[in-house]
């Protein structure tokens, strides 16, 4: 079996540690290690580092490298420039049809936290055993809802289809895309509804042939790069033409458009959090919603239900009487936000462009 990790967004939810220099999966925010790194390593032993592929951009191969000195540098596949995930999920299953067409491949994202790892390995083997029985289908991994998420994606499923030790498959039945609270809050009640991960397994040969199929236009560029003949002409060939792409999202492009009689979906509580953003990742550490969460010198005094980050040796941060509060420091910006508000965050990186502060993003 293969697995996939993309590696290659900006990440500007959690900015300012989160730059284009340095996107949030190279960055410490859990504990001494990056979130790709954390990626990689649940996957070993039983994924040999030859049987793991990162899909990131040209500008970062030196911190994949750097951080996953393990993977054979012919398993990391760079993007020389930003096209959105369709095109990158086509060039990958394109890539891999022609090595190992007919052999399970997971893919995964290197932003998330994953807690229960060894129900999680489960999954990703008994999936890809149900693919290698069940061919051409996709099964995504979903996880059962912790709380109403207006952010997140949601999958609605239909009735069991089959387990396997322990592992229940279900009919696929629809995406549901970031619903209000009230429609989260009825979700969260109902087994039929769980997270989005963007999680899945299938075989490269059967994704490749749905972007065949429902992205010709992907499909016929990727064409024109998979089948080098070596693999200097294979980045000659990515260089040349992968621009020629359109920018697409793979839910819009293709998992939009597939016959939901070939896709299944495994509900489960692996511990899953998406800790692309601040609120996320308090989410994801705390033990009690009223817990602080800190990393560096910090010193919290009547305080509850806070997130402070201080990547600065030199400095104390000391909060008293704060609730609800974002602080971040790093050596060139202290962001303080409400927790509610972070959501602003991405809006007012974005109005840094073509101004003097555009250095800071």
């Amino acid at each position: 079996m293969k697995a996939v990790i993309f590696a290659g967004g900006v990440g500007t939810r959690l900015w300012p540690l989160s730059r284009k220099k340095s996107p949030k999966q190279f960055e410490k925010v859990i504990g001494d290690k990056s979130t790709l790194q954390l990626a990689a390593e649940r996957l070993m032993p039983e994924f040999k580092p030859g049987d793991i592929f990162i899909s990131t951009g040209e500008s970062y191969i030196g911190m994949v490298r750097e951080q996953l000195p393990f993977i054979p540098y012919e398993n990391i596949i760079a993007e020389p420039a930003k096209r959105d995930v369709g095109p990158a999920v086509g060039l990958i299953m394109g890539y891999l049809s022609q090595k190992f067409p007919d052999e399970p491949v997971v893919i995964l994202w290197s932003d998330h936290l994953v807690k229960k790892i060894d129900l999680f390995k489960k999954i990703v083997y008994e999936s890809g055993q149900f693919v290698k029985k069940n061919e051409n289908t996709i099964v995504f991994i979903g996880q059962k809802p912790r709380f109403p998420s207006e952010n997140l994606g949601w999958i609605e499923v239909k009735d069991a289809f089959e387990e396997r030790n322990s592992v229940r498959f279900c009919s696929f039945e629809s995406f549901k895309y970031r619903p209000d609270l009230q429609t989260a809050t009825d979700y969260i009640s109902n087994d039929k509804y769980c997270w989005n991960l963007g999680y899945f397994v299938s075989t490269p040969k059967f994704i490749y042939s749905l972007f065949q199929k429902y992205a010709p236009e992907i499909y016929e560029t990727t064409e024109k790069i998979v089948h080098a003949a070596s693999a200097v002409e294979f980045l000659k060939l990515l260089k040349k033409h992968f621009k020629e792409m359109p920018e697409a999202s793979f839910d819009g492009a293709v998992l939009e458009k597939i016959d939901k009689s070939s896709a299944f979906v495994v509900v489960s509580d692996i511990g899953w959090s998406d800790v692309g953003a601040w609120e996320a990742l308090k989410e994801a550490l705390e033990q009690r919603r009223e817990d602080n969460i800190t990393k560096g010198k910090v010193l919290l005094e009547h305080s509850q239900n806070n997130l402070v980050y201080n990547y600065e040796s030199k400095k104390m941060i000391v909060g008293v009487d704060l609730e609800d509060i974002l602080v971040v420091n790093t050596d060139d910006v202290i962001l303080v936000a409400k927790k509610s508000s972070v959501t602003h965050i991405k809006k007012i990186v974005e109005g840094f462009q073509g101004t003097e502060n555009e250095k800071l993003t």
